[in-house]
C-alpha cells in the first residue's frame, strides 16, 4: 500500500513519518514537501489561484506514482486540497479532519488554538463543516497565538513556543469543552496535553490512526 503526504514545512514530517512506523508499519510513505506554500499562504492571509494550481498538480503527481491515499498535512492549506482532490479517483485525508470529528462529539464549545492566521479560518471553518455534516449546533471560540511557529521554527525555541501554547491552553479549557490545536506542529506538546482538566486535542496521532482504517478497507 501507498501513502503520498503533502507538506507545507519540514516540522511535522519526522513525527508522522515515527506516526507511521508505529501503526501502519510497511506502508510506503513518499513526502512532497513544498515550504513556499505556507509562505504564500501567509502573506496572503488564505489560499490563492498560484497554491490551488501548486496542490492540484502535487495530487496529480501523487496519483500518477500510485498512491492508495493522498494526505493532506497542513490546515492553512486544507481549502485549496479541497479543491485540488475533486476530480480524483483515490482516497484523501485531511490532517485534521478525524481531529474535528472528535472535537464535535466531545463537546458543543469548541476551542481553537492556531499559531498562524492563515490557519484559524479554515480550521475553524471545517470544525463548523464537520458539525453540520453530524447534524450538531456547536460554537467556536479562537485564540491566536501570534509569533508562536516563527518562535518555534526560526528561533528553534521549542521551550518558549510551548509556554505560549500551553498557557493559551489552560485560557482556552476555562469557556470550553474541549480545545483544538490547529497546527500539526504542535504535536511536539502531545505528551503535556493528559495535565488539563478538559480535552486538548492534536492531529497526527489521530490522523495516522483514521489512515490505518482507511488503508484496512482498502485492503479488504
Amino acid at each position: 500500500m501507498k501513502v503520498t503526504m503533502i507538506h507545507t514545512s519540514q516540522v511535522s514530517v519526522n513525527d508522522l513519518m515515527n506516526l507511521c512506523n508505529e501503526i501502519i508499519p510497511g506502508v510506503e510513505i513518499t513526502n512532497i514537501i513544498d515550504d513556499s506554500l505556507l509562505k504564500e499562504v501567509k502573506e496572503n492571509n488564505g489560499i490563492t489561484e498560484a497554491i490551488i494550481n501548486r496542490m492540484t498538480s502535487y495530487v496529480k503527481i501523487a496519483v500518477e506514482n500510485g498512491a492508495d491515499i493522498v494526505f493532506n498535512q497542513c490546515s492553512s492549506v486544507g481549502e485549496a486540497f479541497d479543491i485540488a482532490i475533486k476530480n480524483v479517483d483515490v482516497k484523501t485525508l485531511k490532517v485534521d479532519k478525524p481531529m474535528a470529528e472528535k472535537a464535535v462529539n466531545l463537546g458543543s464549545k469548541i476551542a481553537v488554538i492556531a499559531t498562524v492566521s492563515s490557519t484559524m479560518y479554515p480550521s475553524a471553518n471545517l470544525i463548523k463543516t464537520t458539525a453540520k455534516e453530524m447534524g450538531k449546533e456547536i460554537e467556536v471560540e479562537e485564540f491566536y497565538i501570534d509569533g508562536a511557529l516563527d518562535i518555534l521554527m526560526k528561533e528553534k525555541d521549542v521551550e518558549k513556543h510551548n509556554e505560549l501554547v500551553l498557557r493559551t491552553i489552560e485560557k482556552a479549557q476555562k469557556t470550553n469543552d474541549v480545545v483544538v490545536l490547529a497546527q500539526g506542529s504542535m504535536y511536539v506538546l502531545h505528551e503535556q496535553l493528559n495535565q488539563f482538566k478538559k480535552p486538548v486535542l492534536v492531529s497526527p496521532r489521530l490522523a495516522i490512526e483514521r489512515l490505518s482504517e482507511m488503508l484496512g478497507d482498502l485492503h479488504e
